[in-house]
């Protein structure tokens, strides 16, 4: 017997929820209160929508211009969308457009305890 034949009848299962993320419940008004706050707090406010995965839902990722940055979930990316329009920031879906370097910089100062 292989070792992929006892495995059973699983080969072709798939994971709940594996494309649309885990459920989970989200306080929509905290969520928009927390990213307003951000953006009226900060400069060159940018949202990046994530996509959803099997341990995560759909998120969006707030980056001011000095790259510090806040992360909520919204559940959806239409939400992600629709939220930061009402914001009145640009929005754009990170799996086209990747983040942005100043994101990476200022984690990395964060790290080293530059910031």
């Amino acid at each position: 017997m292989g070792w992929f034949s006892r495995r059973g009848g699983r080969s072709g299962a798939r994971r709940a929820g594996r494309s649309d993320g885990p459920k989970m419940e989200i306080d929509r008004k905290a969520v928009e209160q927390h990213l307003r706050s951000f953006v009226d707090s900060r400069l060159g406010v940018e949202a990046y929508v994530e996509p959803a995965t099997s341990v995560t839902t759909t998120t969006i990722v707030l980056i001011a211009w000095d790259g510090e940055w806040t992360r909520r979930a919204v559940g959806s990316a239409k939400e992600g969308f629709e939220i930061s329009q009402k914001l009145g920031i640009p929005v754009y879906d990170v799996n086209q457009t990747g983040y942005p370097n100043r994101m990476r910089e200022w984690s990395r100062r964060r790290r080293q305890g530059d910031a």
